[in-house]
């Protein structure tokens, strides 16, 4: 059995207390009254919300929404109340005898009063970045007997203080950006204990806008403006717009953004955006490629003189950055420093170190003249060592250590590097840069939700162990339609204690329950759906998918990833049918739309597949697979128009960014669909009227093909071989017309053994497809035999037609005391998780990391982190698997034993590259160095391409070894960390070619 590490964090913390709608978080609010409870709203009265008109303004701002909130649920309005101070019985008489205050310690003169009055302990928020308190207070003022106190270290303290109740209470953060509806109630009350948290475990939680054409900016175009952008940019994405987004931030508890960038420049676009960014209490930064506050390209483009080369250019673009920092300065800001070619290009010129050295220092410089006074080293300022610039910092260039590194990951959600334990004392810290979105090489990927929570928790999990948590940002392209995930990474970064492998699906069951009211049964199963949705849509990226990326004819591998998609749909569907009206848009947009979607663009690619394999094969049914291929590009554009138009037209252009028909890795300037082939079915196929192509091969017959054989004519008859250890259980022969003429079919053997299911059948163009099971009785056997298998077709008007197959059994036996997998169909397939045996060595061991991967989950050693133990091979934890084997490759003597790793990336530098050791029995364990060393600031070549390990999502290594057919054990070996298996894949001589490697063998 695997082993549990970390903070397991018992579920009841997280779970709904008293129906509260809550995630990951201490819950004090009910819906009752107890004896140890606060009214906020009891027999249609609402206790007033008090403030001091000295707390921040955006504390100011919030306590409205919270009061609106309050109102929203219970349909009563609280009054609000600015006090004045010293608190007088007089000037709190409008206020009654309860009250909620509000406010931020140190700004609040109120809530200083109210700590003065009483005495109350605040050594728990004092001086804590964004931590929060809230108990009932007895006495606090003159004239108030009891009040509800909620305190704030600092103003998004406060902030989150208010917001957290607006959740428990059941204000959705996402009640306007995905319309989940406000659930009601009369009563509310609060522990008189109250609700606390400390500081967050990331001190700076944030997103990144990108890529916004064509949805985002479109639908803000629609939304935030009469038609007509910003007077210099044409951009859409004024004040009106970020306030949405600014609140959403807030509510979510995060703190940072890094605004669109494209076509539009924050600063610019709309005067008003930098100040009230502040005035809500969002942190601004830049992308990895704007310094100092500017927008680049587009503000360079409007105000920059010159080329955007610092060697020939300096002071035109010193002077340029200046502007940036003043612009800034009244502003709470993270500075990006650096600097980057323009339109997110290596600096012209090539790598210089001494140059970008230079230009950090300027930099620094102008910091340092903007805030006279100030030491520069307590600006917040970050470098991005995003693709060629981490080459510089490999190659030696430093930065002063007040600076937060900025890692990020490879675009595709691999973590390239971390800090060292050497790096890890820096007085900036580090932090990551992370994506949900790109566009780039090998593809562009932002149309729809495509990333794992398992693998955002297993990347950010190893981010937070390795001190990694100054800043974290994420690319969430145009914000909708990844909002979930979007959630999660922020809550993560809000408390990491509270989560583990073991409890992230309990994170999706209460999103579920809280955005649509749901029973925990059915929260369950949309967790199941959305672990489904985004399993499927990471294996591959949705717009990286052709008719071939599973396999047609091995493993049943298309044809059960659409029975997994249809068997997902009904799920969904089945919860969308059970839901209030009120519900439906909210369900449509977060759960049901990305189902409906994904799963029609995936049935189109597999359909186009097929058309093209049938028509390969002279079978009539390839026109009813281009039939279906254009069924669902029109049904693609109907679920468009049908996100475009809920809620009269209220996320217009949001889903409309292209996805079908990749040329190269831009976006394609309008959906395409997939190529088709028409088949002429008024004329009959060369060979006759009957087509039979069967299990495990592109071949049909009779007559002549390509794939029949090697010679590709006057080819033998097909034969096909079956043994007991087969997963699927039997095997199969599709029949079908190849033209106009009908025609009746027989199917019989030669021998007792071998059934056949069904043993006649019609076949026309109406119906022009039958698929015949072949099913052996291996009780009747005792050795390998043969069967004859006979097709025998009568079409209508035509001679009669015979068609023999051979299907030999290949009888296999284990010994009765064998405990393992089982070789069936040349080889032997396991998920990792499905160990026989563990060992721990100095506290770490393989762990499961539950529904991560492609096909079911992986392991890893576990914990890491800390002094990023390794080991030499065979003195490291060990995970071990028994196998039995009845043959060995082409009867060599020897297996190839292929690893399916996670494409993790060398993330503690290029001296400590990822390896595994791999033994089979007691020979000399093996080493895989999977992951070569590349120039500092690029990636593998094997990283790229189309078969690369970004679009395939796994990285697989391959060794032989010499056995005898038999029981065996293979065991892994823990070199290093941060190494994940998925699968284990042993060949014997009859692995085929697939997208996910076999399904996993028997086990007895």
């Amino acid at each position: 059995m695997l082993g549990c590490w970390g903070a397991c964090v018992s579920l009841a913390l997280l779970a709904l207390a008293s129906g509260v709608h809550a995630i990951g978080q201490a819950t004090c609010v009910s819906f009752s009254p107890s004896s140890a409870s606060f009214p906020i709203v009891s027999d249609g009265v609402a206790v007033p919300i008090l403030l001091s008109e000295d707390d921040w303004g955006g504390v100011q701002r919030a306590a409205y929404d919270f009061a609106m909130d309050i109102h929203n649920v219970t349909g009563v309005m609280p009054s609000l109340f600015n006090v004045s101070i010293p608190a007088t019985s007089a000037n709190l008489s409008l206020a009654g005898t309860q009250a909620i205050i509000v406010g931020t310690l140190g700004q609040s003169s109120l809530i200083d009063e109210v700590v003065n009055r009483t005495n109350l302990d605040v050594s728990s928020v004092e001086g804590h970045w964004e931590a929060f308190m809230t108990q009932e207070v007895a006495n606090p003022l003159p004239g108030i007997t009891s009040a509800y106190v909620m305190i704030g270290a600092d103003k998004r303290g406060t902030i989150y203080a208010m917001y957290d109740h607006s959740e428990q209470i059941g204000v959705s953060p996402w009640y306007w950006w995905a319309d989940v509806p406000t659930k009601t109630h009369s009563e509310v009350h609060v522990d008189s204990a109250g609700c606390a948290h400390g500081s967050p475990t990331v001190q700076y939680r944030g997103i990144f806008l990108n890529d916004e054409q064509p949805a985002l900016q479109n639908w803000a175009m629609a939304r935030f403006t009469n038609g007509t952008g910003a007077a210099l940019t044409g951009s859409p994405f004024n004040h009106f717009f970020y306030t949405k987004l600014f609140e959403l931030l807030l509510r979510l508890k995060a703190n940072y953004l890094w605004p669109a960038m494209w076509s539009s420049a924050f600063g610019v676009d709309d005067l008003l955006n930098q100040p009230l960014a502040n005035w809500y209490g969002i942190v601004m930064g830049t992308s990895h490629e704007e310094p100092m506050m500017r927008s680049i390209p587009v503000e360079w483009t409007l105000f920059g003189i010159g080329p955007w080369d610092y060697s020939t250019n300096a002071q035109n673009i010193y002077n340029f950055w200046v502007v940036g920092a003043e612009r800034a300065k009244p502003y709470e800001n993270v500075f990006t420093v650096g600097m980057r070619g323009d339109g997110d290009e290596p600096l012209a010129g090539g790598q210089d170190i001494d140059l970008l050295e230079e230009i950090i220092s300027d930099q620094r410089q102008i910091l340092s003249n903007t805030y006279p006074g100030v030491n520069v080293t307590t600006i917040p300022q970050m470098w991005c060592l995003y693709k060629e610039v981490l080459g510089y910092y490999e190659d030696g260039m430093t930065v002063p250590d007040d600076i937060a590194l900025m890692w990020t990951d490879d675009n595709y959600g691999n973590i390239e590097r971390l800090p060292t334990v050497s790096e890890r004392n820096r007085t900036g810290g580090a932090g990551v840069y992370y994506h949900y979105d790109y566009v780039g090489d090998p593809m562009d990927y932002k149309w729809i939700v495509s990333s794992q929570l398992a693998k955002t928790y297993e990347q950010m999990s190893l981010a937070t162990a390795r001190n990694a948590t100054r800043i974290w940002i994420v690319n969430v392209g145009d914000l909708k339609p990844y909002e979930m995930e979007t959630e999660f990474f922020i809550t993560y970064g809000w408390d990491t204690s509270l989560w583990d492998m073991n409890n992230l699906g309990s994170f999706v069951e209460l999103w579920a329950q809280r955005e649509f009211a749901l029973s925990s049964e059915d929260a369950a199963t949309v967790a199941g759906v959305i672990a489904n949705v985004t399993r499927f849509n990471s294996n591959r990226k949705p717009e990286m998918l052709n008719g071939t990326t599973y396999s047609l004819w091995n493993y049943r591998e298309a044809e059960n990833k659409l029975a997994m998609w249809q068997a997902t749909n009904v799920s969904a569907t089945r919860i969308r049918d059970s839901l209030s009206g009120d519900m439906l848009s909210a369900y449509f947009e977060l759960v049901y739309h990305p189902v409906q979607a994904s799963y029609t663009l995936a049935s189109m690619w597999i359909a186009a597949g097929m058309n093209n394999l049938r028509a390969s094969q002279a079978f009539l049914s390839a026109n009813k697979y281009a039939a279906v291929v254009e069924e669902l590009f029109q049904q693609d554009w109907e679920l468009e128009v049908e996100y475009d138009t809920q809620l009269e037209g209220k996320w217009t252009h949001m889903m409309s960014q292209t996805h079908v028909m990749y040329a190269y890795w831009q976006q394609p300037q309008a959906n395409t669909k997939p190529y088709i082939s028409w088949y002429q079915a008024q004329k009959q196929a060369l060979a006759g009227a009957m087509r039979v192509a069967p299990e495990g091969t592109q071949a049909a017959w009779p007559g002549d093909n390509q794939y029949q054989c090697a010679q590709g004519y006057s080819c033998p008859n097909p034969s096909l071989s079956i043994d007991p250890y087969l997963p699927a259980g039997n095997r199969y022969f599709d029949l079908g017309v190849g033209g106009p003429v009908s025609f009746n079919f027989t199917a019989t053997s030669n021998v007792s053994w071998l059934t056949l299911s069904p043993t006649e059948g019609y076949i026309s163009p109406d119906a022009p497809e039958q698929r015949v099971f072949a099913t052996v009785d291996w009780s009747q056997l005792s050795s390998t035999e043969a069967a004859l298998i006979t097709f025998e077709a009568y079409p209508q008007g035509q001679s009669a037609m015979s068609l023999t197959a051979t299907l030999t059994a290949n009888y296999t036996e284990v010994p009765s005391d064998f405990t393992g997998f089982v070789e069936g169909d040349g080889g032997v397939s396991i998920e990792a998780a499905h160990a026989a045996r563990n060992t721990t060595v100095e506290g770490i061991m393989w762990t499961e990391l539950p529904g991560y991967g492609r096909t079911l989950s992986g392991v890893t050693p576990w914990p890491r982190g800390g002094d990023e133990l390794n080991f030499t091979v065979g003195t490291g934890p060990s995970i071990e698997y028994d196998f039995f084997t009845f043959n060995t490759y082409n009867d060599t003597g020897s297996i190839i034993v292929t690893t399916y790793v996670s494409p993790s990336l060398n993330s503690l530098g290029p001296d400590r590259p990822l390896a595994l050791g791999v033994q089979v029995d007691t020979d000399e364990p093996q080493v895989s160095y999977f992951v070569p060393n590349a120039t500092p600031g690029s990636l593998p070549a094997q990283w790229d391409g189309m078969d690369g390990w970004a679009a395939n999502n796994i990285n697989s290594f391959s060794m032989n070894f010499t056995t005898e057919p038999g029981a065996h054990t293979l065991t892994l070996w823990m070199i290093e960390p941060t190494v994940v298996v998925q699968k284990i894949v042993i060949d014997t001589g009859g692995v085929q070619p697939s997208y996910l490697g076999p399904p996993e063998s028997i086990r007895v």
